[in-house]
């Protein structure tokens, strides 16, 4: 028995008329550049291990099982075994089909057109000794959709055949010539066509995953969306995501924007790339501050003993604008952010600055603080970035902190003398507050389900970029 020569099924998928930029994110969204072996990766193995394609075939791994097996289309009773159709058509021509092997793909990217994805596939069928080969013809074409990832549907499923099969065809005597045609050019794409389908399926899910919504906790939620249509270059591609972050109530929030691009660096080949836009930290701590997050008491029960919060280690401090102040008594510092913090990102560094109103009143558990003395604070936190499968977290330790004072004294003073003390206040007490509000991340786009806890994190101007080996 000689087997078929391969089959192709080729996929042409239009996706746009532009090629990606040389690496100038304008706007503030979110850039996702995935590389061709990785999607060429996730789809081959969507049609070999994926419930998508199975839901078609079934299980064809397992002895006289799925398509291929007892019960499938092969099989006894089966449409194209013993007592089926094409059974019919074995007893009165000799032409049979003994072999039928799942899609293998091939992806091949087109700059400034589309993806051409072929699919090759075998059907071993045997007539007197003559293999017959049997090519899958399919055109898919984009169906608009407003806000998300446009689907690809097929607009044309059909069967070709080689010269060879051509010539066989026409030895054939005139009522077998009926039969078999119609079994080749509307009983079998009936069968394989929704294979087709399905790959679309795969292709329209994998990438429809980028999009969506994503909860940030008691903050609101992250909605990314698509900017502009897919680019294609000749190794990736590039998807412009703009990330929407709304609030609890379903409102939109929108800071301010950074008013320079950012420069994005080049993909290498064989890695896939998304880019953080300064926009999203921006976002996410302005988040934090209206929502209060960044607010906080520091009484004597939150802090460890060796950390000083009493009038007397006060009183050291500032002898000549204190006073008489009552010694041995706990203090209370009140931080209030009343604007919304400032990020950096630049040479390789995520700075936060924060802007504070510390108030230090003299703590009485019982009674009512008395105030005593009111600052103007602006801390400055480096941020230490880390990718993990889904998100971006951001620890703060606190850099500097310098002060200025709010209320008015009769004796001037050097309010340096002030920084050093606050400072551990905020290292000890204040920063590890933050970090647990800061414990809910920046959100990543899903892009095919890969993972970025390994991946390169690099800090460029207004951006961070995370790129992945595939």
């Amino acid at each position: 028995v000689q087997p078929a020569m391969l089959g192709l099924w080729s996929l042409l998928l239009l996706w746009g008329l532009a090629t990606p930029c040389q690496g100038l994110l304008e706007t503030v969204g979110t850039l996702a550049r995935i590389d061709k072996d990785e999607l060429g990766k996730a789809i081959q193995n969507s049609l070999v291990g994926g419930p998508i394609l199975q839901n078609v075939l079934g299980s064809v791994t397992a002895v006289n099982q799925g398509l291929l097996g007892s019960g499938g289309l092969l099989g006894g009773g089966g449409l194209l075994g013993h007592g089926g159709v094409f059974g019919v058509v074995e007893e009165l021509s000799g032409l049979k089909i003994e072999e039928l092997t799942l899609p293998k793909e091939s992806l091949k990217l087109l700059p400034g057109f589309g993806v051409q994805l072929n699919l090759h596939t075998k059907v071993g069928m045997h007539c007197s000794g003559w293999p017959a080969e049997v090519k899958r013809d399919v055109r898919v074409h984009w169906v608009s959709a407003r806000g998300g990832m446009p689907p690809l549907i097929s607009s044309c499923c059909s069967t070709l055949l080689g010269p060879h099969q051509a010539w066989f065809l026409g030895l054939l005597p005139t009522p077998l010539f009926g039969v078999v045609e119609q079994m080749l050019f509307k009983v079998l794409p009936g069968l394989l066509c929704p294979v087709v389908d399905s790959v679309l399926g795969v292709v329209n899910e994998l990438l429809g995953t980028v999009l969506g919504l994503v909860p940030l906790g008691a903050l609101g939620s992250l909605e990314f969306s698509l900017a502009t249509l897919p680019l294609i270059s000749n190794q990736y591609i590039e998807l412009d995501i703009n990330p929407i972050v709304k609030s609890v109530a379903g409102d939109i929030i929108d800071f301010p924007k950074s008013p320079a691009p950012a420069k994005v660096p080049p993909k290498e080949d064989h890695t896939s790339q998304v880019t953080v836009p300064l926009y999203l930290f921006n976002t996410m701590f302005g988040l934090l501050q209206t929502n209060g997050a960044l607010d906080m008491d520091i009484t004597p029960e939150l802090v460890p003993s060796d950390v000083p919060l009493t009038t007397t280690d006060l009183a050291a401090l500032l002898p000549e604008a204190l006073g008489k102040l009552p010694l041995h008594q706990h203090l209370l510092l009140s931080l209030r952010v009343k604007e919304a913090p400032t990020v950096t990102l630049n040479n390789k560094k995520a700075l936060v600055s924060l802007p504070a109103n510390i108030h230090v009143l003299s703590y009485v558990p019982q009674g009512t603080p008395e105030s005593l003395l009111e600052l103007n604070s602006v801390m400055t936190l480096r941020a230490q970035l880390t990718p993990s499968a889904t998100k971006l977290h951001i620890s703060l330790c606190l850099e500097r902190l310098s002060v200025k004072v709010a209320s008015s004294f009769t004796y001037a003073f050097d309010e340096s003398r002030l920084e050093e003390w606050l400072s551990h206040v905020v290292r000890v007490v204040y920063a590890p507050k933050l970090n647990v509000a800061l414990d809910v991340g920046i959100p990543l786009p899903k892009v095919l389900n890969i993972s970025f806890s390994s991946s390169v994190l690099e800090i460029i101007e207004n951006a961070v970029v995370l790129t992945v080996p595939s």
